[in-house]
């Protein structure tokens, strides 16, 4: 008989290994641990199960939950298993010892082996791993080696002897790295763009390090994953940036791309949906894989080992694919932010959809290694409410629920293929428990649809398209490059827009005067306004202006020189003592009267009439029978030159623009002595120093 599907949780005071389907109780043998538990792991293979106390860590039989080993080890913070269960790894967090130096917190010990009474356990290796993100180290899937990443390269350890580094992987600047699986000993490195130069690729044969068998550049690649297929004989490369350019993502920008192990192949995967990537995951036969791509309702497509795509799925929204151990299954479903529904379809019966899940707002989603079986579980951080695991069949109905208080994790056990059960996983199904009974009792099933709410006048009527999702029969996305569509108003919407209506009338430019006879643009306070002034201009005789206020008075040519209304500092001069005589002559001619003072608008209108400004300048030539310079603007200052002004001031202008250009040669030009390469428009720029030069000089000298 084939051994029962096993799970194991882990909550805020207690860490329980599960049997499930079909007997649906806590595993006889393992004694529940309490108190502060921070991790907790099924080794690859299925056979050991290890969990982390305060006392040290502790190894058990998974089928029985017996006490296997025990190690000597303190505030462990994660724990992880090689390939075949042999060795374990353990981390701690980064410390430093007395003398200020690191401490060796990344230990690897051998899992289950025979040792002296009384004698303690010791480590095969110890290293600084000061990140817990990729801490591990990474194995070969016969165990025989073993890597970890440092600065610049890759470090190969024989397993069983990891004081003494085996051999190495240089590669200046990688940041990661992966071993494919399978027979096929390869490993794949990720190097970042630097100074100019492309994101790379390389896929390299251990221990053969001279030459890569396969390698792909490329830009827009601030960090990857490596995902290889099951045979370690394809390597998906999904890039993304930190900053998209081009402001259609907060997330970044990402690409995909397909390599073969023996590089036969490489190419970029084609996506026709524009948007981010979501999730891209391969099938257990190695020979497809699945890709959710593009802006919300996201698109579901398989392609084959060549990158080309074999079926499309509907559009949806979804973020999330996962294909079931067997291969004969495929889910589709949309976490996180969205409403958590799984589609599930076989791939064996023409991508059949079988059934669609409401499972809530899970956190976790996995298979059960038979694909009999789907698991979601709300965990804590993400949420602190409704935690708990969920047992769904393929075929859709529930099998299993039980809620728990802040459930931190949970996994099901791996299998060997032989130990499952065989026949088919659709029929016959399963008698659920009673706790998924239970569950059923307590959902209401709602009276009617519900849906978006609409205002009273508009139920009753057709959704507009414009207000539909795009697999709903609305129009698809329509990204804006990051600008914002700001209407005449200055906000973010014209005033005027409503959707799905027509314009009432063009909406006004703001800060211009309205356009004649269009009182209604004006508020109530500036109706009110405008109607006063005219009533005061016809009780004042006084002209009316276009805006309904009153016009200046008209100015007189004559009798003015256009420095009256000014202090007597602005007056001094090194002509005060003719302006005094000036402005005498002025007030005897005016018979006594005070002088006017005029405003700028005045001195203006003035400054844009020469002719009657110089028939002031002869009159008053006469007057006082001595020559005065004429300036334009009624002064006594010299004529200067006025026609040469704008052609200096042009000549200043290039003569900035081309000192400019000179330092920023000059810039460039250290930074290539300083070792930098430079691009090759930065190299013509260098080039054209000479010319710029010359052209500076001939402008300094006409100046």
């Amino acid at each position: 008989m084939a051994s029962p599907l096993q799970f194991a949780y882990r909550t805020q005071k207690a860490i329980g290994v599960f049997d499930a389907a079909p007997v649906y109780e806590a595993l006889p043998g393992f004694v529940n641990p309490e108190g502060n538990l921070r991790c907790c792991v099924y080794s690859p293979c299925g056979r050991y199960f290890a969990y982390a106390t305060n006392d040290g860590v502790i190894v058990v039989d998974a089928s029985v939950g017996h006490v296997l080993s025990s190690l000597p080890i303190q505030a462990i913070y994660d724990l992880s298993f090689s390939p075949r269960g042999t060795f374990l790894s353990t981390w701690e967090r980064p410390a430093k010892d007395e003398n200020g130096d690191a401490t060796k917190n990344l230990k690897v010990w051998r899992t289950v082996e025979d040792l002296a009474e009384g004698a303690e356990k010791q480590p095969l290796g110890k290293f600084v791993q000061k990140s817990q993100s990729g801490w591990n180290l990474q194995y070969t899937e016969d165990e025989r080696f073993c890597a970890r990443l440092v600065t610049n390269e890759v470090q190969f350890y024989n397993s069983g002897d990891l004081t003494t580094v085996w051999n190495k992987l240089r590669v200046e600047g990688v940041a990661d790295f992966a071993i494919a699986p399978g027979k096929n000993q390869n490993v794949a490195v990720f190097t970042p763009e630097r100074k100019g130069q492309p994101a790379s690729v390389k896929v390299f044969n251990v221990p053969q390090f001279n030459t890569p068998i396969s390698q792909k550049t490329f830009f827009k690649g601030d960090k990857v994953q490596l995902k290889w297929n099951a045979l370690g004989t394809s390597l998906i490369v999904l890039a993304q940036t930190e900053v998209d350019k081009s402001n259609k993502s907060y997330y970044g920008e990402t690409n995909m791309y397909l390599l073969s192990a023996n590089g036969s192949f490489d190419a970029r995967v084609t996506l026709d949906k524009e948007g981010p990537i979501h999730d891209v995951s391969w099938s257990p036969n190695s020979k497809e894989f699945g890709v959710v791509y593009g802006f919300m309702p996201a698109k579901t497509v398989i392609f084959n080992h060549r990158a080309i795509p074999t079926h499309s799925f509907a559009i949806g929204p979804r973020n999330t694919i996962i294909f079931s151990p067997t291969g004969r299954f495929v889910l589709v479903a949309g976490f996180g932010n969205l409403a958590g529904q799984i589609d599930v379809y076989d791939l064996e019966k023409d991508y059949r959809k079988v059934c669609t899940i409401e499972s809530g707002n899970p956190s976790v989603c996995a298979w059960s290694p038979d694909s009999r079986y789907i698991m979601t579980a709300t965990t804590s951080p993400r949420l602190r409410v409704d935690n708990g695991i969920k047992l769904w069949h393929v075929g859709g109905g529930i099998m299993y629920n039980e809620e728990m208080v802040e459930l931190y994790n949970v996994m099901w056990r791996p299998a060997p293929p032989e130990s499952l059960a065989a026949g088919d996983p659709l029929h016959p199904i399963p008698t659920p428990h009673a706790s998924a009974v239970a569950y059923l009792g307590t959902i209401k099933t709602p009276s009617k649809p519900t849906g978006a709410y609409r205002p009273p006048g508009a139920r009753g009527s057709s959704t507009p398209l414009h207000f539909k999702r795009e697999d709903e029969g609305g129009a698809a996305h329509a990204p804006t490059n990051g600008t914002p569509s700001v209407g005449p108003n200055g906000f973010s919407r014209p005033r005027h827009m409503i959707p799905g209506a027509d314009f009432a009338k063009a909406p006004s430019v703001p800060g211009a005067a309205p356009a004649d006879g269009d009182e209604e643009a004006l508020s109530k306070a500036a109706l009110k306004n405008k109607k006063k002034r005219s009533k005061k201009a016809k009780e004042g005789g006084a002209p009316v202006g276009p805006e309904g206020g009153l016009a200046p008075p008209a100015r007189e040519f004559e009798g003015g020189s256009g420095g009256e209304g000014r202090s007597p500092e602005r007056r001094a001069g090194p002509h005060h003592h003719h302006q005094h005589s000036r402005s005498q002559s002025r007030n005897n001619n005016n018979n006594g009267l005070p002088n006017r003072n005029r405003s700028n608008t005045h001195r203006a209108r003035s400054q844009s009439r020469p002719g009657q400004r110089h028939g002031q300048y002869q009159q008053q030539q006469q007057h006082d029978g001595q020559p005065t310079p004429y300036n334009g603007q009624g002064g006594g200052a010299p004529l200067g030159p006025i026609a040469d002004t704008g052609a200096q001031s042009a000549n200043a202008k290039k003569i900035r623009s081309l000192q400019k250009k000179i330092r920023a040669i000059e810039d460039l030009e250290m930074r290539l002595a300083g070792g930098e390469k430079l691009e090759d428009t930065q190299m013509k720029k260098i080039g054209t120093k000479s010319a710029v030069a010359k052209e500076l000089e001939a402008l300094e000298k006409e100046g």
